[in-house]
């Protein structure tokens, strides 16, 4: 609508509107966040976890709207067709610049739960944000060191009973959980640095889903393999905010999760080296998909 307008300018205003859009959800968040958190009745906590998301969601639709006002960016999606919002979804994709996480958020927006990312318990003491991802039920984590392990066995496999705990809640609430599975976002320096066997990848890192998967198991049933493409270049945030991205395509697939994948990742060892070999396939059939992308847009 306005994308006529200098790049500079709908940078200088998008980034305004994002900040106002913000701040307008975040303050009635934390405000709920504090009543779900003083107020320790089950009902009551179901009420508001319904309540929160309905807010995050409505920051994403809100956002998305901005987008459509200052750029004309097209989003071309496959595999949309067989989400469903009362699902529970493990959802992984490649990693190449922030702008990967605004695109997540507006392709997925009401096709499958709102996206929760697992947290290290230490964040729930940031401060508003912290109570405000409790809130969120974004599920915090405690993870052990093998070091620690060794000096305090007493305390082997307490970490996965403490996550499993926390993620109790959604046993009857659909949930979407996301990792970045290559930790980081791409770049041919860290691609280098890492002697990565992937032409488009760094080296994924199962152990995160891995824990994820012995954690939740028996909740999640299925994975979304999220493959995001840039024509053109890979987009800096700062390109995001001025309107220069011309084209996104985004491929989905959907893939069952059976027990092979949900066994013990932290302490069965055999399962652990199944689970790489897994992880190691999907992102060869991703290296392979990110090529026919390259291919098909010389």
């Amino acid at each position: 609508m306005l994308n006529f307008l200098p790049a500079n300018l709908i940078g200088f205003l998008s980034m305004i509107l994002y900040t106002v859009n913000t701040i307008f959800w975040l303050l009635p968040i934390v405000l709920f966040s504090i009543l779900k958190a003083i107020i320790p009745l089950n009902l009551w906590r179901k009420f508001f976890s319904y309540l929160l998301d309905r807010m995050a969601s409505n920051w994403v639709v809100v956002n998305t709207f901005i987008q459509k006002i200052f750029n004309k960016t097209q989003i071309i999606v496959t595999g949309l067709e067989k989400l469903e919002k009362k699902q529970w979804y493990l959802v992984i994709s490649n990693h190449q610049s922030w702008v990967d996480i605004v695109v997540l958020q507006r392709v997925l927006r009401g096709k499958i739960p709102f996206l929760k990312f697992f947290l290290k318990k230490e964040l729930i003491y940031v401060p508003f944000l912290g109570i405000a991802w409790w809130a969120l039920d974004f599920p915090f984590m405690k993870r052990y060191s093998q070091s620690f392990i060794k000096n305090n066995p007493h305390l082997k496999g307490k970490d996965i009973e403490t996550t499993q705990k926390a993620c109790e809640k959604f046993r009857h609430k659909p949930v979407s959980i996301m990792n970045f599975i290559e930790g980081t976002r791409f770049t041919q320096e860290k691609h280098d640095k890492q002697g990565s066997p992937f032409k488009h990848l760094l080296k994924p890192k199962a152990g995160g889903i891995g824990f994820v998967l012995s954690t939740m198991g028996d909740q999640l049933n299925k994975v979304l393999d999220i493959t995001i493409y840039y024509p053109n270049q890979t987009p800096s945030f700062i390109d995001f905010l001025c309107g220069r991205i011309q084209e996104v395509q985004v491929a989905i697939e959907i893939k069952d999760i059976d027990h092979s994948l949900t066994g013990d990742y932290v302490n069965d060892r055999a399962h652990k080296i199944q689970f790489q070999k897994w992880v190691n396939q999907l992102w060869l059939d991703k290296d392979l998909k990110l090529a026919e992308f390259h291919q098909q847009n010389k």
